[in-house]
């Protein structure tokens, strides 16, 4: 097995994802499939990104991460970590929502990348939270970038599983469950529909941004091997937790 493999295949890895996707070689991966930070405890005052220092909804979002980067830390994160998950893998399944501190971000990546997408699906949650402003929407979707680095135009999902007419670009799925210290998860439904759609059996599926390990459960179920990276020892914990409760079906 390759070195790489060794270190993250099947694996929950405690990381800088920006760090470890570095170890993996292009187009090693099948499918990312991910759900960054939001950058959700960014607010404006008069006019001016500001921190949401004393918000106790935003703040426990993510209880270990702090989740307000000034817009512009912000847009290159997003950009850096896109080009390298365009290099290593086949098809990338980012999953966006427009709030205070991302609305910005989200435009300059799609024009930034409007080649490489090929679509966005729209994740319908049915209802969303009481805006926490005047003059706000309430937020009820949230959007999901599909990105392939193939040199083509168009919107022809190269990687795409699905039969022609069976795939809809709205997915209404509610919201996932909360857990213990996490309480933006991605819902397994939702992963399993689109790892489903966009890869195979023993394919690879990474999520650098594993949290609570949602992507890697829907995996195992898949037949398809996984790599879950993660910041926060808590999460990984969380995680490895969760994807222990099953057994690996190859």
């Amino acid at each position: 097995m390759n070195s790489w493999k060794e270190k993250y295949l099947n694996k929950i890895v405690c990381c800088d994802c920006l760090e470890g996707i570095k170890d993996i070689p292009d187009k090693s991966i099948d499918m990312v499939l991910t759900s960054p930070p939001y950058n959700m405890r960014t607010r404006i005052r008069n006019g001016q990104y500001t921190t949401r220092e004393k918000s106790e909804h935003f703040s426990k979002k993510y209880h270990y991460f702090n989740d307000a980067l000034p817009i512009e830390e912000f847009y290159t994160f997003h950009s850096k970590i896109l080009s390298i998950l365009l290099r290593i893998s086949k098809i990338v399944c980012y999953n966006f929502q427009i709030v205070t501190g991302s609305k910005e971000v989200f435009f300059r990546i799609i024009g930034d990348f409007s080649r490489e997408i090929k679509d966005i699906i729209v994740w319908d949650k049915g209802r969303g939270q009481p805006a926490m402003h005047e003059q706000v929407l309430n937020s009820c979707y949230e959007m999901i970038l599909i990105f392939e680095n193939d040199g083509r135009c168009g919107r022809a999902i190269q990687n795409a599983q699905f039969q022609r007419g069976t795939m809809d670009n709205i997915l209404r799925i509610g919201r996932g469950k909360a857990i213990k210290l996490h309480r933006a998860v991605f819902p397994e439904k939702l992963a399993l529909i689109l790892i489903n759609a966009f890869s195979n059996k023993k394919d690879i599926i990474l999520d650098p941004f594993i949290g609570s390990g949602t992507t890697a459960l829907a995996a195992k179920q898949l037949n398809r091997n996984f790599i879950g990276m993660e910041i926060s020892e808590e999460y990984c914990k969380i995680a490895r937790q969760r994807t222990a409760q099953e057994t690996l079906g190859f």
